[in-house]
This record gives C-alpha cells, structure tokens and sequence, in this order.
C-alpha cells in the first residue's frame, strides 16, 4: 500500500514523539497530536481480521503454545485486533497475506496452508514487504500445482465413474429389449414356420381340388353330350 509522502512524515514525527514522551524526552515542536492524525488504509475493527477472504476461520499458529517467533507474535496481535489486512491471495489450500501494524509502521508477511500459519516475516521496508509477499503468492501457486491437478483429477474420475455408471444402466436397458426382441423374434419365426407350413398345405389341397375340378369338368362336358345326342343342333 502507497502513502502520500507528508501523511507519512506526519505520522513518523507522531511515532518518534510518543517515544520521546515515554522516555521523558521533549515534543518536537510543531509535531501533531497523535490522535488526529489519519491513517491512511486503515480498516475497521479487526474482530474477524484474518488471511480467510473466503470463511471467517482464523488461521492458527503451528507450535503457539509457548512459542515467541514472529508466528505467535502475528497471531497474538490478529487476536489484539491490532494489524489491518492489506492483501491476501489463495491457491487451493494454501495463501499468502499481507499485514499491517500502524503504530510502529510495520508489515507482516505471512505464508499459510489450510488455515495454518507456516512462516512469517516481519519487516519496516515497504518494498520488501511487498516482495516477500509477491514471492509468497508465487510460492502458493506452485505449491497448491498437485494439489488443484488432484482435485481436478478427481473430478474427472467421479464424472467417468458417472458415465460408466449411466453407460451400465443403458446397456442394462438395451439387454432388456433385446432380450425382450429374441423372445418375441422367436415367437414369430414359429408362427411364421407354422403360418409357412399351412400355406404349403393349403396349396397342396388346391392344387388337388384344381385337378378335380377339372375332371368333373370333363366329366359334365361328356355327359352333356350324351344328353344331348340326336337333338337339332343350334342354327
């Protein structure tokens, strides 16, 4: 974060007086009372201050109880509400945050993993602060590379475990029909056997009754003639 050049004068001469006065030294003259003095960047109550953007869940500090680095020492002040939250940035599980203390103009640069401190630089350089933080967010995307290729990953096997599973239930379904089609496929090759096997009958007896029709055909011509023998015949 960028101050204005006189507010950050301003507020180095506050600092530098509330030492001297603590100390039993004289003001500097001229120097602003520390109470009016903005603070440019300063965030509200820091009651859910935390590297969590994205849930309220406070990181906690591997190895705290007892412990005094500079993990404890962020931990103790986020809990005190005392730093403002400059910038955080996520790659899968792990993250990097950017703090800041105003009364000693101090930066905290964190690096976390599921909600786990992990290490944490301190530093009154502005622009090391915010390399360290770059180098962190650099670190977190190459960190969380397996991490979001095996989520990814996982993915994909639920969803071809899915496909398999809807892949399954249509070749359930179309063994159903096919069974369903050889059953009635055999029902009708038999009717078709028992309808081919009465047509062949059927022809069979016709072909007999042509023939006997056709000898009492003959047989009534002859007897016509019979009948008929000695009459006039038709002019």
């Amino acid at each position: 974060m960028k101050y204005p050049l006189p507010l950050l004068r301003r507020v180095m001469l506050c600092a530098a007086t509330l030492v001297m006065l603590q100390h039993g030294g004289a003001a500097v003259a001229g120097a602003p009372d520390a109470e009016s003095v903005p603070l440019v960047g300063t965030r509200p109550a820091m009651g859910s201050l935390t590297p969590q953007p994205v849930n309220s869940a406070v990181p906690v500090a591997e190895g705290a109880n007892g412990a005094q680095g500079d993990v404890a020492e962020l931990m103790q002040m986020i809990h005190d509400s005392k730093l403002v939250e400059l910038r955080t940035t996520y790659n899968g599980s792990y993250g990097a945050s950017l703090f800041f203390y105003p009364q000693e103009m101090t930066y905290y640069t964190a690096l976390f993993q599921d909600k786990h401190f992990w290490r944490v630089i301190k530093s009154q350089d502005e622009g090391r602060a915010e390399a360290i933080y770059d180098g962190f967010v650099r670190q977190t995307g190459q960190l969380a590379e397996v991490e979001i290729r095996r989520t990814q990953l996982m993915a994909q096997k639920a969803f071809v475990e899915r496909v398999i599973t809807l892949s399954e239930e249509r070749a359930r379904r179309l063994q159903a029909d096919i069974s369903v089609a050889r059953t009635q496929q055999a029902k009708v090759n038999d009717y078709q056997r028992q309808v081919q096997g009465e047509a062949v009958a059927l022809h069979a007896e016709k072909e007999k009754a042509q023939v006997q029709l056709r000898q009492l055909q003959r047989e009534v011509q002859l007897l016509q003639r019979q009948t008929e023998a000695g009459l006039p015949m038709p002019r």
